[in-house]
């Protein structure tokens, strides 16, 4: 097939440089509004290690080094990729994201190429440097680089396109048209043979190609695949292809779990294996001498063929990944496995010996279902704690990924072994409630969690990384023939030492922390005939039909709040458990958050946060959080001065307590099901529904000044999520920017220069500046010294002398010197103006009088003086006139302008009686200073006036 020609190429296939991370956001989404938020700017995600493309690893050694070959381990972020070290499996840095999801990585030397969309890409170091698209408009699939040239398949397997990518700039090579019948899935390069590839199709077959002529050299049919082709021609296609250390030969995997080793040059099958427990996702030939090939499946099993023993299963690790393994890849010339899958994580596993099973060496992994509940860990707002639905509870630090990890559940792994079940399967159920106390950490377990349908209560140690000591159950500890019913929310007291927890019978038990001894049962009682009326609650005044929504004590354990569904929220003595009070809402109650150091507790009911003083017991705020969703979750500032929620529009609202006004809105792609404050004020923490990371927010207050002015439902902003971090270095002060785009704030509570035209206005300096300024000749006199400083009567030792009988000292005679560039300096000072007579200078032109009052005030009363004195010419006098009398009109400085007309006419006064031609403009000041002194008086003896009054009715 003929190459095309240069006008199939797009324009945009020539290199450019990659633009920066905010303009290309805006540019994939045209009809997106351009407001940025008010308040949080993205900032960075957490918990990304990989998702379902395949991984690239590569292995690079250097002159000298004595601790072997590094390895970097290349995954997939979605709309972005990121490069890891294989030896400490740190992230090293992030590429720029993309329009369209990525499809498929490669690497190549220092160069990383991806296929998103329509397009190939190519970064080196991060930045991109080259892009080709395909002329088509259809979706890149999957790419291998073939020495200079770039082979891409199409997603619908029809066309396989090959760009010259070589230094002179990217060129349409070949566009290859495959037959009807034959949809290609997967490409390989088969080792040693020049310009050729191995195409593999979804219907099972094979083709060899030569690139260079773009003709179809041989064809392996399915029959010499598989053992029993299939009727379907589509029911058993090819998904793994892998090059064996063999030169010609081949592992083949299909969907239906068989493989085939298989020699291209002789066409035979060489031997046959079958994987059980779902379909071949990879395979891998292990290249450090040792005939064995790993294969992985879709159910999370990885297994061992011995290629020596005709295929015999030498180990099958059951529940490797949590989810299906996508991507495997033996390190070469090492007895390691890498291993990546869908459950967001990338493992290594090693081999102590050809025969013995593998053990894991070495992990980074995250939540593999997207996360439901957040909490900031500490005080330090440098962890998260994260529950997810794939029935794990992590620590997540802010700071470094490699610090973050699984609180253990226990030796799951070989209870899965023995019963032959998956790992998760053996997992508690999906946390509910979490509630922590740092205060004993050290001594004893710090963290308590409610499960999905479970009566239990389950105590964790973050520092020992594992389940704690006590398990409470419900169950056991009710009556016999009452309900059993399930924990709903769990309560820490600040001191660390109790543990509380609700139940959905409305049951409230409280035990000790170290002990694990049941200390106290609170009892609700009857619901109020008030709440029976409420919408949505029960009808029935049982007590065991009151579900427990949420559970707080203060700050120094006096009191026990729990709310309720059918819309109560019961306060509770904590030392005697008796109810002390009920406050009934009008509407159900779904969670309560306190903030202990304030004493503002806020309810959740359904879209309206109602805050409530714990001393009082009464509302004192209400705030509604629009009309179209219920609130998910909500968190409190630091400083109880702002309370943050999310509800199901995806929209995240900020709202200013003590002035009851929604200060911050936007909407983000997703809902967020949780959020987070971080008790340092500087990070907001969110997770999302079709996210399995952790996005964090940056607080604009922290770094900007930044106005508090209400906004309206409608002035909201679509924001795009935060990415992963780890660029360039320059990147990080760019990302800053974000920061800072906000306008100036309007500040209501300044103070405007003049309140009115009509009133007269002061410096706002302290007296003492201008009494110094009328004063400064007498404090120079008292100030100045009695007796001139005295000579050493002696020289110092070190004194050079000069050569002769008598002592005599060499000194240096600079004085003419010194002199003459004195004179010099004079001399150009003399020429160049001030800065007090160019504005002088200004002011007569221009008018621009503020300027130079404000930097007359501006000044020390000395160098006012000197300002002053320096005034000699008439024009300068004349000048300085004037702008006292703009000055006087304008009603501003009053007692500044009386200060320097004083010190003016002191100074000037003779030459200002000897000259007529500025009597004019001294009558004018004086008339002026007449005028404005009588309606100051006047303004003076009205207020007083006012003010005797005032006090005698009083």
């Amino acid at each position: 097939m003929a190459a095309p020609t240069e006008a199939e190429i797009l324009d945009d296939d020539r290199p450019r440089k990659r633009t920066r991370n905010s303009l290309k956001r805006k540019s994939t989404k045209s009809t997106q509004r351009t407001v940025e938020p008010r308040l949080f700017a993205p900032f960075r995600a957490l918990g990304l290690i990989t998702n379902h493309v395949p991984f690239c690893v590569q292995t690079r050694s250097h002159k000298g080094a004595t601790d072997g070959p590094r390895i970097h381990i290349l995954t997939c972020l979605g709309k972005s990729w990121a490069l890891w070290e294989g030896g400490k499996m740190t992230l090293l840095f992030v590429g720029s994201e993309v329009e369209d999801p990525i499809s498929c990585i490669a690497m190549d030397g220092d160069s990383v190429w991806c296929a998103s969309g329509i397009h190939a890409v190519k970064y080196l170091r991060g930045k991109e440097v080259l892009r080709v698209t395909n002329p088509l408009g259809t979706t890149l699939s999957s790419l291998i680089l073939f020495g200079s040239h770039l082979l891409t398949l199409t997603e619908d397997g029809t066309r396989m396109l090959i760009w010259d990518v070589s230094s002179d700039g990217p060129s349409l090579f070949a566009n290859i048209h495959f037959e009807i019948g034959f949809t290609a899935a997967r490409m390989l390069h088969p080792a040693t043979y020049l310009n050729k590839v191995l195409v593999a199709s979804r219907e099972g077959h094979m083709q060899l190609w030569n690139i260079r002529t773009q003709t179809c050299i041989h064809t392996i049919s399915t029959s010499k695949l598989l053992t029993l082709a299939s009727s379907s021609p589509l029911s058993n296609p090819v998904v793994a292809l892998a090059q064996s250390p063999a030169i010609d030969v081949v592992g083949v995997g299909f969907m239906s779990g068989e493989i085939s080793v298989y020699d291209i040059r002789a066409d035979e099958r060489l031997m046959r294996m079958y994987m059980e427990g779902g379909g071949v996702r990879a395979l891998s030939f292990r290249s450090d001498g040792y005939p064995v090939l790993a294969s992985v499946s879709s159910l999370g099993h990885l297994a061992l063929w011995d290629l020596n023993s005709g295929g015999r299963l030498l180990h099958l690790v059951r529940g490797a990944h949590d989810g299906g393994i996508t991507s495997l890849e033996w390190v070469p010339g090492q007895p390691v496995l890498i291993t990546s899958g869908e459950d967001n994580s990338v493992k290594q596993w090693l081999f102590d010996s050809p025969t013995a099973a593998p053990r894991l060496l070495k992990f980074r992994a995250g939540h593999h279902a997207p996360p439901h509940l957040i909490r900031y860990y500490g005080e330090d707002g440098k962890q998260l704690l994260t529950a997810s639905a794939d029935r794990s509870l992590r620590y997540t630090s802010v700071v470094r990924d490699s610090r973050s990890f699984e609180l253990s559940q226990g030796s799951l792994a070989r209870k899965a072994t023995v019963l032959s079940k998956s790992l998760s399967s053996l997992k508690f159920p999906p946390v509910t409630s979490i509630s922590f106390s740092t205060t004993r950490s050290k001594d004893w377990d710090d963290v308590l969690t409610a499960h999905v349908d479970e009566p239990l209560v389950r105590s964790w140690s973050v520092l020992n990384k594992r389940l704690g000591e006590h398990t409470w159950n419900y169950a056991g500890s009710s009556k016999r023939n009452a309900r059993t019913g399930t924990v709903k929310c769990v309560c820490v007291t600040a001191c660390g030492n109790f543990g509380i927890a609700g139940s959905s019978t409305g049951e409230i038990q409280m035990w000790n922390m170290q002990s694990g001894i049941k200390r106290k049962v609170f009892k609700l009682g009857p619901c109020p005939h008030t709440a029976t009326g409420t919408p949505g609650a029960k009808v029935e005044t049982k007590i065991g039909d009151r579900a427990i929504t949420g559970l707080a004590t203060d700050s120094l354990n006096r009191v026990v709040i729990a709310s309720t569904q059918d819309g109560t929220v019961n306060f509770f003595d904590f030392h005697t458990a008796k109810l002390q009070h009920t406050l009934t809402l009008s509407t159900p109650v779904s969670s309560i958050h306190l903030h202990r150091n304030s004493g503002l507790l806020a309810v959740t009911c359904d879209m309206t946060v109602r805050v409530i003083d714990i001393e009082t017991r009464r509302v004192v705020r209400e705030l509604v959080c629009g009309s179209k969703g219920r609130i998910l979750d909500i968190a409190f500032s630091p400083d109880s001065r702002w309370i943050v929620t999310t509800s199901m529009d995806s929209v995240i609202r900020t709202f200013d307590i003590p002035t009851c006004r929604l200060i911050d809105a936007f909407r983000v792609p997703s809902i967020a099901t949780s959020i987070a404050f971080s008790p340092t004020a500087d990070f907001l923490a969110t997770a999302h529904v079709d996210s399995v990371g952790i996005f964090l927010w940056a607080n604009r207050a922290q770094f900007a000044d930044v106005g508090f002015r209400s906004i309206s439902e409608e002035d909201l902003a679509d924001v795009p999520m935060p990415l992963m971090q780890g660029e360039i270095e320059d990147e990080t002060l760019e990302a800053l920017t974000a920061l800072t785009m906000e306008d100036k704030p309007v500040d209501v509570f300044s103070t405007p220069p003049q309140l009115d035209g009509d009133l007269v206005t002061l410096t706002l300096l302290p007296r003492s500046r201008w009494q110094t300024l009328l004063n400064l000749e007498v404090i120079e006199q008292r100030n100045k010294p009695k007796e001139p400083p005295k000579k050493p009567e002696q020289a110092p030792f070190f004194l050079p002398t000069l050569p002769g009988v008598e002592h005599r000292f060499a000194i240096d005679h600079k004085q003419s010197d010194t002199a003459e560039k004195k004179t010099r300096f004079d001399k150009a000072m003399a020429k160049s103006k001030s800065i007090f007579h160019r504005k002088l200078a200004e002011l007569e032109n221009k008018g621009q009088q503020n300027d130079l009052f404000d930097y007359i005030k501006s000044l020390s009363p000395a160098a006012i003086d000197v300002e002053l004195r320096s005034l000699v010419t008439l024009d300068h006098h004349r000048q300085f006139l004037r702008a006292l009398k703009q000055r006087l009109l304008s009603h501003r400085d009053f007692e500044g302008v009386q200060s320097l007309q004083n010190v003016f006419l002191r100074l000037h006064g003779d030459v200002l009686v000897e000259n007529a031609e500025l009597q004019s403009d001294l009558e004018d000041l004086l008339e002026l200073q007449k005028k404005e002194s009588a309606r100051i008086l006047e303004l003076l003896s009205s207020s007083l006036g006012t003010l005797a009054f005032v006090r005698e009715t009083m």
